[in-house]
């Protein structure tokens, strides 16, 4: 295992953002006075929106002023319906065709409780062709992108090794990886070495094999992970608390998330990253950069159902963690 070559340095002019979506959804969404078993469930009208994590990474983006190519896995008609609501929002759109049909997702929002029930339907199975095809499309970008987030689970069929054969064909060149995933296909990506990996948790205590009851368990995990070369940077997201951040350097920072009505926790995790990469790749240091993709989180969370996070809430926000962070510095 070896970290990208630090050496290569990013230009101004190819600090673009693509990102990689191999199980994409369309996501049907709607809700009812009450989800009753064995009645039939009256629903409001449906409205259908892009799913899938780096799908919504490249919406958010979009959201707070920033460009982004999406690759994604496209089949059928609800692949078709996914390119003309991202090409909506203004996303660049690099659909690569597969055999199958694209998921669909569903969720209903109870009206009575606020509760929300989400049904996930299984991918399609990806032939070997397939998947594939979107890594050469990743690679064929002419410049070569500042950026690629790889984000989302695996569909049927793509071995948990694909993002770090992605990370392999990215090694050397101007391209950074940030990959927010979970399970084999984390353990694969941080076994490759990539420039950014965004686990919880959860996840950072199974790359590491042993439970994490305080902080300073964290921490040492963290750069532990980081001084072997499994990321060049490590970002632990916190939930409601934030995140941790340990940069290449081994030097490790809270960024804790303000306090805001929460409405819907869906979405907070991509808006998170999109923030997160945009502000990277606008040219802010790590740590400022995920004080901004805190703040795209904790914006998305005011949003109800699947709405991400709003530009106006997350300038306020990150102005807010901003002043916060200068303030604890001046002591």
């Amino acid at each position: 295992m070896s970290r990208p070559d630090p050496t290569v340095e990013l230009e101004d002019a190819v600090k673009t953002i693509a990102t990689l979506t191999l199980n994409p959804a369309l996501d049907l969404n709607t809700s009812a006075d009450r989800v009753v078993a064995d009645v039939k469930v009256r629903c409001d009208g449906p409205v259908y929106e892009p799913g899938g994590g780096g799908l919504n990474v490249a919406r958010v983006i979009g959201r707070l002023g920033g460009e982004c190519s999406a690759v994604f896995a496209s089949g059928g008609h609800i692949g078709r319906r996914l390119a003309e609501l991202l090409a909506d929002e203004a996303v660049h759109v690099r659909a690569v065709p597969i055999r199958e049909t694209t998921r669909l997702s569903v969720t209903v929002s109870e009206q009575r409780t606020d509760q929300q029930f989400r049904f996930l339907m299984p991918g399609p199975r990806l032939g070997e062709d397939e998947w594939r095809r979107c890594l050469e499309e990743l690679t064929a970008f002419d410049p070569a992108p500042g950026f690629i987030v790889a984000s989302g689970s695996l569909p049927p069929g793509v071995p948990a090794q694909v993002y770090g054969e992605l990370a392999a064909r990215l090694r050397g060149t101007p391209t950074r990886l940030v990959v927010d995933t979970s399970g084999e296909a984390l353990r694969a990506a941080a076994q490759a070495g990539v420039f950014l990996l965004k686990p919880n948790v959860g996840e950072l205590r199974a790359l590491v094999g042993h439970d994490l009851s305080t902080e300073p368990e964290m921490e040492d995990a963290a750069r532990s992970l980081v001084q072997r070369g499994s990321a060049e940077n490590l970002v632990v997201s916190l939930g409601a608390a934030g995140a941790f951040v340990m940069a290449g350097d081994l030097t490790g920072d809270y960024v804790r998330s303000p306090t805001v009505p929460i409405r819907s926790r869906v979405g907070a995790g991509d808006s998170m990253v999109a923030g997160l990469v945009l502000a990277l790749a606008r040219g802010s240091s790590v740590g400022d950069a995920v004080r901004y993709g805190v703040a795209a989180g904790a914006a998305a969370v005011m949003t109800p159902g699947s709405q991400l996070c709003r530009h106006d809430d997350t300038e306020r926000l990150y102005a807010d963690l901003r002043g916060r962070s200068a303030a604890e510095t001046s002591r």
